[in-house]
């Protein structure tokens, strides 16, 4: 069956997604709970993020003294510059400010700071934001946000997903601490995962491979295969598979072991049937490594390369495994030399740039990895 096609609009329409407040107040816990002052006299930025209407925005402006943060900022993509047509009403929030401009809500993006306390209340919270129109229409990568991402310490936001490619490049290039929200196969791209191998970006803390519910505008589209809940709360929401967090910022549950069994116990004991009662794993044709279809049939004393799903992740500790490459379609052209090399690389007529083979099948998206200290 073909896969639709979607156009410019509705692309544009379908990356209008908003996270809800409880997935971000999880996810942040948990880096407090790892470190209490993970965000302490530190400055935020927010951009691609609707201030009006996003969960980031009030969470980190209402828990700005907790945190202990310095500044806020927030930005907002003009309504005006979107590829779709849209039924874009003004808050009252907006209206009622003197400064409010009808063609500017239009044409302009907006930027809300917090940094003090401006009610007087003697507490900086969500009611001391402040906002102006911006210069230009907000686009991530105008010199007026980038401006913006320089002053930044931290950069959180869930970015539109059919710009997530550019927009983490536009964060790396900074060398900045992110929080992203991203669909899993981003991992893949050759331009994030010499990040994951270097341990430069992993996953965040929840969430991972359970799938998310968004709200979504009124007039949202849902796919013709939509089959979950499409209201929350009184609000439309439509729940996207495969979303994560992607981030720089440590976290304790990556540093947690996996526990294991010895090839000899996966073999016999394995609850998976693709593994209990082989004789051996199957090893790829292309490469000099095993094939481990499942994370927790990883063998405890087994010395060499291994290729992995890349749902491995969501369990993988620094300490206990090395990452050397992926085995995916883009390896041959993206792997150093000496890389390939190491993995005994072999090119196959199947594997479609570097896909990992057996029985002359290519799997999907391996991660190739050692153990940094194994069990003899």
């Amino acid at each position: 069956m073909p896969i639709p096609i979607m156009t410019n609009a509705q692309n544009s329409k379908n990356d209008e997604f908003y996270t809800q407040y409880h997935d971000i107040e999880k996810e942040i816990n948990a880096y407090l709970d790892f470190n209490p002052d993970a965000f302490k006299g530190k400055t935020i930025l927010m951009p691609c993020d609707d201030p009006e209407w996003s969960n980031f925005t009030k969470f980190f402006a209402q828990n700005f003294e907790r945190f202990g943060l310095k500044k806020l900022i927030s930005t907002s993509y003009a309504t005006g510059s979107k590829n779709y047509k849209t039924t874009y009403q003004p808050t009252l929030f907006e209206t009622n400010n003197p400064i409010f401009d009808k063609e500017k809500t239009i044409t302009n993006g907006k930027i809300f700071t917090l940094d003090h306390d401006k009610s007087g209340d003697g507490i900086i919270d969500v009611n001391d934001l402040e906002w102006q129109y911006l210069k230009g229409d907000g686009n991530f990568n105008s010199k007026e946000i980038i401006k913006l991402r320089n002053e930044a310490d931290v950069i959180i936001t869930n970015p539109p997903f059919s710009l997530f490619r550019d927009f983490l490049a536009w964060v790396v290039a900074a060398d900045k601490q992110f929080l992203l929200i991203g669909n899993i196969n981003a991992i893949t791209y050759k331009e994030l995962f010499p990040l994951v191998q270097a341990d430069k970006l992993w996953l965040g803390a929840t969430n991972f491979n359970k799938g998310m519910y968004f709200k979504v505008p009124s007039d949202f589209i849902y796919s013709n295969t939509y089959k979950f809940e499409r209201e929350q709360n009184g609000e439309k929401v439509n729940r996207v598979p495969g979303v994560c967090w992607f981030t720089n910022i440590d976290h304790g549950r990556r540093h947690q072991p996996m526990p294991l069994m010895t090839m000899e116990d996966n073999l016999k004991f394995s609850k998976h049937k693709e593994l209990k009662g082989k004789k051996a794993y199957d090893k790829y044709e292309n490469y000099n490594a095993i094939e481990i279809p499942f994370a927790d049939a990883i063998p405890s004393d087994y010395e060499g390369i291994m290729g992995v799903p890349i749902t491995f992740l969501d369990k993988y500790s620094p300490e206990q495994f090395e990452i050397i490459w992926q085995a995916s379609g883009n390896t041959r052209a993206s792997a150093p030399k000496e890389i390939l090399e190491k993995l005994g690389y072999i090119p196959h007529q199947k594997d479609k740039g570097g896909g990992a083979i057996v029985n002359g099948q290519m799997k999907f998206g391996r991660i190739l990895i050692k153990h940094k200290k194994f069990i003899k």
